[in-house]
């Protein structure tokens, strides 16, 4: 029983104080006058009264009535019912109202109005009737007001008597003795709370989704404010909140209706729930952190800064659903075309426990199970009870969920636990509904009529739970009579007489002392735990059987493991790696494990040790620091006992293998553990004493399950007050001391995981965890940083002592903090407690001890037996330096490797070894993971393109120890991450490192590989070989010997290029010997041989005649003036440059010019005339030169202006070579420039590329030929011209020069040239921006940025711009040479970007530079000849190592790449010729690319091979040697595409959206190394196999996998010709033939075909070659395109044609575009060929043959005479190349020809090869014929 109200208080308005601004209450009365004992007097009450503050008002307010709620110190609540009315006052003292009241008189009234003050009647009680407050209070004012015969003494004194049950759903009838009678019921149940219509008020006030939102952040602990005017509405509000959070109590603040004066406490920290008037309103903005409910307007308000977990889904969509369908019944069947007439809303009590029905559901959703969570660690005296959190989240599959994880953090969870998790005692609804229901509402999902079913059902429990009568309604009570308050004469509410009152306190509290005391029944019982989570929670079936298969193959591994099969155990490895990422799995292994532990320990050999660890580590390692599924849990039992012997007495267990887990320094992991072991320990130590009493029993019971813990306690918990005090004691004693020992265990346990194996490496901090328990953080710190992570700890934690005992010092500390916590929590005696902290220390130091041996010990032990080492094949004279150290090659930033991107078993890392040979740096091994682990990984670059090699040190997968290791990066783009295995000394890895890097950069040039090849390689480090070759070191040295007497002064300059043998030197002039003359000769001879000079006389620059004079008509000549490299030294000893200019002038001129490389031609246009030059940037004082007038009068003869003349004249000369340098100012007008629109010898772009747009600087093509009637053509190819280059004229000359060094210089208009300033980049930017493109195509490790993406590197390297920038100055010259300007290219010194442009200008102009031969005569004359600085810029020699590697040869080779991707079919040779040069120009395997010039070449005796020396068989010391012999042995460099066009002029587009990234740069193959060395990869497979029949146990297989980045695809898969000259080569072999050459096999078809007549289908099917296609007859043909002539009948190879490819357009329409370079897209007719002139004319045969009349077709563009057999036939029958024709003679009529014809109608072609003879219809037409004929050949 309870009293109904403890206390009736009578609040007034404190007159005294009215002067002040804010008014006060004070307490009038209040009864009893004590204190109750049991509950004191609240303080503060008169501020609850009126919560807006005490004012007083002009008029009477009706009376009001509410309930706040105070809670006091021990957390009671209170709940104040405030009954207000109003009194007048005396107004005598009305001159001191305040101001507020002023203005609201002076409005109504004129003479002072009576004021009137507020008056409270207040019950304070504990329980919460509010109707019942309501209606005593009320008859209190009725008796008062209307004057009722009633005592009121009488009534307060019945009241505060009265005593009501609480709980038990009992009804009590009171009477306060006015007439009165009340009914009051007690809810049936008191944990559930009673809210009447509380809830669905809120719900109105608010709606569905603002109440969710409030209910989430309460329970996740949040500020909430409610505002609203009404008080009773705050206090419904907050009574609302609290009922939804059922079964949760709210533990912090809570204030309904907040006092004015209290305000502050809303900025106060912790969370709260409170109700304030909106009065407030504006005092709540600036809250930051509160949400805001606002009743009135129905909104909530969150704060930016606060972010709401809300329910997880599905949980969050289900509980909407069932609120719409409580809240809206209407809203199911508003669509329905005939709605039900009425939709039955039920009573808003009732709609109130349906919601709350809802939301209980919602609890026992998300807490389903939780009992199976609960660990009981002390049952007697009291039972104390934890939560396993992490193991419910992660059982519940929650573990990411942040509102679920929050609310088990929180404190009303904490409370939840307390209270509820107690095994015995009385259960409600709640318990049920968890345990019962739980299935029910699976089932239900998804059904929303079993679902309103089942809330309906609830509803109706919670309402019977608050109205156990329902019928009763027999209040009686007296209401005050209507507006009595407004009556004018009200006497003031008496004065209470004191005494009375307590009397009848008195009275009733004696009655109830004499009776006896009331007790509560509480029906206790065990509470159920419902189904476990796991029988709740369901998996889908198809993951079920995927992951049964992987659970297989780890049992099957483990058992392989433990039989001992270790070969099968390695395989299924890698698989059970990777099953581990899956939970079933990693269950699975703990398990499994456990079945081979016998008597707690189990002993196993190293590497079954080995592979017990491996896993573990592996499982681990997926867990978070919170171990949700338990897997760090059950491993715990298990590291503790697998374990190895060291040596006797020595014994590894598993744990100091497996420390690197976050999961070890969480402290609340350990708690877990713990809890869950005491509670085992428990549990047992009750089964056993009740296993000795009930012996028989248990045998029956044994099949049953076994009893939880849970059951036990609450048993003993029944048990409990019937024991007697002693065995009370007993077991209090027993259950401390299993806690205890617990603690100790623990103790020991954690010192095992947290000390390292090493102690004296300060190894530790494997993360913060250690530092600061509450912030764990789940970083995987690797023990690397640990070890320093741990020294600066040391330093902040005040440890002075940095011994290895720091290390025990953490352990001791953290271990202590947990025994704190858990002893004290489990409640362990205090001398307990004490005890175990002296003991820890002393466990840590112990097992560091044992430690110590281990570590040593296990330092001894024998290597596990590692693969076999495998040899790489050796090059013919390449040696082993060093032999192979046993290496880890690791992934890096390339992901094909690692299985990365494409998936399937990564081939990185690989174990084996790295070798270093006089010539290579050669990795070979195997993959660590079995599933490839038969496949061989080689990874190797030549020593020579080594750029970078730093330190790195990585952790190897297999053991987690971290090695040292070394990165080496090269400029053949590769890249080894090696670390070096653990049996590797240091010093080995050091003088690997000196090794490699004295090879990398040798002493002299004679150091490097090129020239050591052959000898040993002691030998090789001596500083100077043995002289092989006596008379050709003479004929250098006699040269160097000239070239030293005849430098002159200008040499001063260039210091710094020359080698320190050549610095003093005497400036005398030049003077022959008799010696020197013999040497100049021999210098001579060799010279003219030199390739250069075949080009001179091909391109008709000057023959050599012995006499070296010339016939003067020519207007070059080939000078000899720098033979003796006295000139210039880096330019070729024969130069051609203008007739008329004298050597000793070229001497003067050169010095104007950087490195004196002054312009020399080194092209000439065989159309135009036009001629390029090439020279190095000028000084100062030449570039004044360039711009002086002619004109300008002489100041005098000074030095400078001398030069400048002369240089003059040189250009001028230059000039005056050109044939039409007609006009008198030299200049060609260009008027009708841009008239015409015609297709012109020359191909833009890509032959795919339609229409792009291209922005060169000179955007138009410049018309074909200048001579003769022709229209100049104007080809836009895009963008505009740009105005300011093409002006109205043309300059004859153009120099294109650096716009740095032109600065200021002004043109001359009068003069005849033009020079064309440019930015272009140095060196250093190429330097530069190799770096990063090797960066981005090989990155070292792969990019965490995600913004650093391969395309982003790669546009940052900004290699491709300077591509572009490349080929836009090089088309640019290709179009001023094709309009007959000639170009001097002069920029930088002249050797690097000035060789880029001039090769590319000739490769892009001449055909023949695009043949094999041509190509190289390109590189051999303008890169080796004219001195690109090979060893310089490619850092091959130590004196060049601080320059660092500029790839300048690399950037044209790329240059040339992009022209073949947009011409495939204009190059000889493949794009595999070009990575082969780039390869082998860094890799010095042959001399051709050493040294800086021909001087230096010269010099060392390379130049020239003696005629009698015999090259050795193997040894190439040439690179185009070696080619050519590759190329006659296999197709290689061939490119079967190629048909050339003649004299077609390329112009590939430049856009970097048109360049293409070289997959020379990205793609390699690991099965065999770079394929450019190709003895060595012609040699591999044979060798494997025998490896693999030595090595028996080795497992053997058949099987090929084509593998991105391992196979060579080209050589698995090669194309069909290359297959088909195989398969000659084998049958050959077979019929015992002599093996033809493949390239004279092709020759002969090549010539076969071009003189077969194609009469016949069959003939050509019978070649043995031809490969029939499914096309027409007459469209067969050879299957790649060999026609010289570019005739449509060639087989479309359909690359990627943009039509269909047997698509032939129809006669009459033009197909595709007009260009006869379509080969590709598309089969060319007739009708789309350039057709000048055609008609039929008769033919008479070869010797023999008859006349026979042909259509005959004249081709100016591609200057040619084709003939067809008639006007419709498509396939030309034969060609005549006007180029080769001599002349054209009036004939005569032969045997056989046409009677009809007249005798004049008859003429003859006469060509190189032979006479044609051709008869027309007529004169007329012979005529036009000839004329038509000579013009073409005159425009030639």
């Amino acid at each position: 029983m309870a009293r109904l109200a403890d206390y009736f208080v009578l609040v007034g308005y404190e007159l005294d104080k009215r002067g002040s601004r804010d008014g006060q209450g004070q307490i009038l009365q209040r009864f009893p006058e004590k204190d109750w004992e049991d509950n004191p007097f609240p303080q503060g009450i008169e501020l609850f009264c009126q919560p807006s503050g005490w004012q007083l008002f002009t008029e009477r307010n009706p009376p009001t009535f509410f309930v706040a709620v105070l809670t006091d110190i021990s957390s009671e609540r209170h709940y104040c019912a405030c009954f207000t009315f109003w009194e007048a006052v005396e107004s005598a003292q009305s001159h001191s109202r305040n101001g507020e009241e002023e203005e609201e008189a002076s409005a109504s009234h004129v003479q002072p109005a009576q004021l009137f003050a507020p008056k409270s009647l207040v019950l304070v009680s504990r329980l919460d009737h509010t109707e019942v407050f309501r209606n005593s209070l009320g008859l209190i004012y009725t008796i008062y007001v209307d004057g009722l015969s009633a005592s009121l003494e009488n009534v307060i004194g019945n009241l505060l008597t009265c005593t009501i049950p609480i709980t038990g759903g009992a009804q009590r009838t009171i009477s306060l003795g006015a007439g009165d009678r009340q009914v009051i019921q007690t809810p049936i149940n008191d944990s559930l709370p009673v809210s009447s219509c509380s809830v669905a008020l809120l719900f109105r006030q608010l709606g569905i989704t603002n109440v969710l939102c409030l209910f989430c952040a309460a329970l996740t602990e949040h500020k909430i404010l409610f505002l609203s005017s009404s008080y009773q509405r705050l206090t419904d509000a907050c009574r609302a909140l609290l009922a939804l959070m059922f079964p949760l109590k709210y533990s912090f603040t809570y204030v309904p209706i907040l006092p004015a004066q209290l305000l502050e406490v809303l900025s106060t920290p912790t969370p709260f729930i409170i109700g304030v008037s909106s009065i407030f309103h504006s005092e709540t903005q600036e809250l930051l952190d509160v949400v805001i409910a606002d009743l009135d307007g129905g909104t909530v308000t969150i704060p930016e800064c606060i972010h709401i977990s809300l329910l997880p889904e599905p949980l969050l969509h289900q509980t909407r659903e069932a609120l719409s369908m409580i809240l809206d019944p209407e809203l199911e069947v508003a669509d329905l075309a005939f709605p039900p007439s009425t939709v039955s809303a039920p009573s808003l009590k009732m709609q109130d426990k349906e919601i709350r029905a809802v939301f209980l559901r919602l609890f026992a959703q998300l807490l389903q199970g939780y009992r199976w969570c609960l660990h009981i660690i002390r049952i007697h005296p009291e039972p104390v009870i934890r939560f396993h959190k992490a193991a419910f989240l992660g059982q519940r599959g929650l573990v990411e969920d942040d509102f679920l994880t929050k609310v088990l953090e929180g404190m009303a969870f904490a409370g939840f636990v307390t209270e509820r998790g107690a095994p015995y005692r009385a259960i409600d609804l709640f318990d049920e509904l968890v345990a019962y229901e739980v299935k029910r509402m699976r089932a239900e999902e998804g059904s929303k009529q079993k679902i309103l079913q089942h809330i309906k059902e609830l509803a109706e429990q919670l309402y019977k739970n608050e109205n156990p009568y329902p019928a009763v309604t027999m209040h009686k009570v007296q209401k005050p009579t209507e507006g009595c308050y407004l009556r004018l004469h009200q006497r003031p509410f008496p004065r209470l007489d004191e005494g009375t009152v307590q009397w009848i306190i008195d009275q009733a509290t004696a009655k109830l002392q004499t009776a006896p005391p009331a007790v509560k029944a509480e029906k206790k019982c065990m509470v159920p735990s419902g189904p476990p989570i796991a029988a709740i929670m369901e998996r889908n079936g198809s993951a079920l059987a995927n992951s049964a298969r992987r659970l297989e193959v780890v049992r099957n591994c483990i058992s392989y493991v433990f039989e001992n099969k270790m070969l099968e155990a390695k395989k299924l490895l890698p698989a059970v790696l990777r099953a581990m990422k899956g939970r079933a799995a990693r269950h699975c292994l703990t398990q499994e494990l456990n079945l081979h532990v016998q008597q707690n320990r189990a002993v196993l050999d190293h590497q079954q040790f080995d592979f017990i660890v491996r896993m573990m580590n592996c499982c681990l390692q997926d867990c978070t620091a919170m171990d949700e599924h338990g897997i760090a849990a059950a491993l715990l039992p298990l590291v503790t006992a697998f374990c190895r012997k060291l040596s006797p007495g020595i014994t590894q267990f598993a744990y100091s293998c497996v420390q690197e887990h976050v999961v070890w320094t969480n402290i609340q992991f350990w708690e877990a553990m713990f809890y869950c072991d005491v509670q085992n320990h428990i549990r047992a130590l009750y089964l056993e004493s009740n296993g000795e009493n009930h012996v028989d029993e248990e045998g029956k019971e044994g099949p049953q399950e076994e009893k939880s813990a849970l059951e036990i306690a609450s048993e003993q918990r029944r048990l409990w007050p019937t024991m007697s005090r002693e065995k009370q004691q007993e077991l209090i004693q027993k259950e401390e001391s299993t806690v205890f020992s617990q603690a100790i265990h623990y103790a020991n346990r954690m010192s095992y995981l947290l000390l390292p194996l090493d102690t004296s490496k300060n190894r530790l901090l494997r993360s913060s965890g250690l530092g600061d328990v509450e912030s764990v953080s789940n970083s995987f710190v690797t023990n690397s940083i640990a070890g320093s992570v741990a020294e600066s700890y040391d330093t902040e934690s005040g440890f002075e002592d940095a011994e290895s005992s720091d290390v025990a010092n953490y352990v001791v500390r953290f271990i202590n903090r947990f025994v704190d916590k858990v002893c004290t929590e489990s409640g362990v005696t205090n001398e307990h407690l004490k005890g175990l902290h002296i003991m820890i220390p002393d466990i840590v130091q112990m097992h560091i001890e044992t430690l110590d041996a281990v570590h040593r010990e296990s330092k001894r032990l024998p290597p596990i037996q590692k693969p076999k080492l495998l040899r790489p094949s050796l090059l013919v004279g390449e040696e082993c330096v060093m032999e192979g150290l046993r290496v880890y090659l690791m992934p890096d930033g390339r992901e094909e490797a690692a299985g990365g991107n494409i998936g399937g078993p990564p081939l990185l890392p690989a174990e084996g070894a790295i070798f270093l040979t006089t010539y290579r740096i050669v990795f070979k091994g195997t993959p660590s993971d079995p599933l490839v682990g038969e496949q061989v990984v080689i990874r190797s670059f030549p020593i020579a393109s080594l750029t970078k090699e730093k330190k790195i040190s990585t952790t190897v997968q297999t053991d987690q120890f971290i090695q040292e290791g070394l990165q080496l990066r090269s400029c053949t783009f590769q890249l080894l991450r090696i670390a070096f295995d653990v049996e590797v000394a240091s010093e080995s890895a050091e003088v690997f490192r000196k090794h490699l890097h004295k090879l990398r950069y040798p002493q002299h040039v004679r150091g490097t590989f090129a020239f050591t090849v052959g000898q040993s390689p002691k030998q090789a480090m001596q500083p100077k070989a043995k002289e092989k070759n006596p008379s050709l070191r003479t004929l250098s040295k006699n040269l160097v010997k000239n070239a030293k007497k005849t430098i002159g002064r200008q040499y001063v300059t260039r210091k710094k290029y020359t080698p320190p043998a050549w610095e003093h030197r005497s400036s005398q002039h030049f003077q022959e010997d008799d010696e020197d003359e013999i040497s100049d000769k021999m210098t001579m001879s060799h010279l003219v041989e030199r390739a250069c000079c075949r080009d001179y006389q091909r391109m008709g620059l000057g023959t050599l005649s012995n006499s070296l004079t010339r016939s003067k008509n020519e207007p070059f000549r080939i000078s000899t003036v720098n033979r003796m490299y006295a000139i210039c030294r880096s330019y070729p000893g024969l130069l051609i440059v203008p007739q008329s200019i004298q050597d000793n002038t070229i001497q003067r001129i050169s010095r104007c010019y950087r490195q004196n490389r002054f312009p020399v031609v080194c092209w000439r246009n065989s159309r135009t005339k036009a001629v390029l030059l090439r020279s190095g940037g000028l000084h100062g004082k030449g570039v004044v030169g360039l711009f002086k007038s002619q004109n300008t009068p002489a100041a005098g003869p000074s030095q400078t202006d001398s030069t400048s003349l002369e240089q003059e004249k040189y250009l001028q000369a230059v000039i005056n070579s050109m044939p039409h340098y007609a006009d008198a100012s030299g200049r060609n007008t260009l008027s009708g420039f841009t008239s015409a629109h015609m297709s012109s010898a020359g191909k833009w772009g890509s032959i795919r590329a339609s229409g792009r747009m291209s922005n060169y600087v000179l955007n138009m093509e410049i018309g074909s030929r200048l001579a003769g009637k022709d229209l100049l053509s104007a080809q836009h190819n895009g963008a505009p011209s740009e105005a300011s280059f093409l002006r109205q004229h043309r300059a004859s000359l153009y120099i294109i020069g650096d716009k740095s060094q032109l600065k200021g210089a002004k043109p001359d208009p009068l003069q005849h040239w033009e020079v064309v300033p440019i930015e272009v980049f140095d060196v250093r930017q190429v330097k530069a921006s190799f770096k990063k493109l090797i960066k981005a195509c090989v990155p070292g490790s792969p990019s965490t940025d995600p913004s650093l993406t391969y395309l982003r590197t790669l546009e940052e390297s900004e290699w491709l711009s300077q591509i572009h920038k490349i080929l836009q100055i090089s088309v640019l010259v290709v179009e001023l040479l094709d309009t007959g300007s000639s170009v001097l290219v002069s920029l930088e010194d002249g050797w690097d970007i000035t060789t880029q442009v001039v090769s590319l200008v000739q490769l892009l102009s001449d055909p023949y530079y695009r043949t094999m031969e041509g190509f190289r005569l390109l590189v051999e004359k303008e890169w080796l000849s004219f001195g690109h600085r090979f060893s310089h810029r490619g850092a091959q020699t130590l004196a060049a190592q601080s320059s660092g590697f500029a790839p300048v040869f690399l950037q044209f080779l790329d240059c040339v790449h992009q022209i073949h991707l947009q011409f495939p079919m204009e190059f000889e040779f493949t794009q595999y010729y070009l990575k082969f040069l780039s390869y082998h120009y860094v890799s010095n395997r042959f001399r051709t690319f050493l040294l800086d010039s021909d001087y230096e070449r010269i010099e060392l005796g390379l130049l020239y091979e003696e005629k009698g020396e015999r090259k050795s068989q193997q040894v190439y010391k040439s690179i185009w040697d070696y080619i050519d012999r590759l190329n006659k042995k296999t197709p290689v460099f061939f490119n079967y595409m190629y048909a050339p066009e003649d004299g077609e002029v390329l112009r590939p587009y430049s856009n970097i959206s048109n360049l293409k990234v070289w997959d020379y740069y990205t793609q390699e193959v690991l099965s065999e190394g770079p394929s450019y060395d190709w003895e060595l990869v012609q040699g591999q497979p044979e060798q494997v196999e025998e490896v693999d029949r030595q090595d028996s146990s080795a497992p053997q297989t058949k099987r090929k996998i084509i593998w991105p980045c391992y196979d060579n695809r080209s050589r698995v898969e090669p194309d069909a010709i290359s297959k088909l000259l195989e398969e000659l080569h084998n049958l050959e072999a077979e019929l015992g033939q002599v093996p033809e050459c493949w390239k004279d096999v092709w020759d002969k078809v090549k010539a076969s075909q071009r003189t077969e007549t194609r009469q016949e289908v069959s003939r050509m099917a019978s070649s043995s070659l031809l490969m029939s296609s499914s096309l027409l007859p007459h469209r067969r043909s050879l299957g790649v395109y060999l026609q010289e002539s570019g005739v449509g009948s060639t087989l479309n190879l359909s690359l990627d044609s943009d039509t269909s490819s047997t698509s032939t357009p129809s006669s009459g329409k033009q197909g595709g575009r007009k260009s006869t370079s379509n080969l590709y897209s598309q089969f060319q007719m007739s009708e789309s060929e350039n057709r000048s002139y055609e008609g039929t004319l008769y033919k008479k045969g070869a010797f023999m043959k008859p006349w026979k009349p042909r259509w005959f077709v004249l081709d100016k563009t591609k200057h040619q005479l084709r003939y067809y057999d008639n006007r419709n036939d498509t396939e030309c029958k034969g060609v005549i190349d006007l180029a080769e024709v001599e002349s054209i003679t009036p004939g005569t009529p032969t045997m056989g020809a046409p009677k009809t014809v007249e005798e004049k109608a008859f003429f003859d072609l006469k060509t190189t090869k032979r006479v044609y003879n051709f008869c027309a219809q007529d004169v007329q037409l012979a005529q036009q014929w000839i004329d038509r004929i000579q013009s073409c050949l005159s425009d030639a």
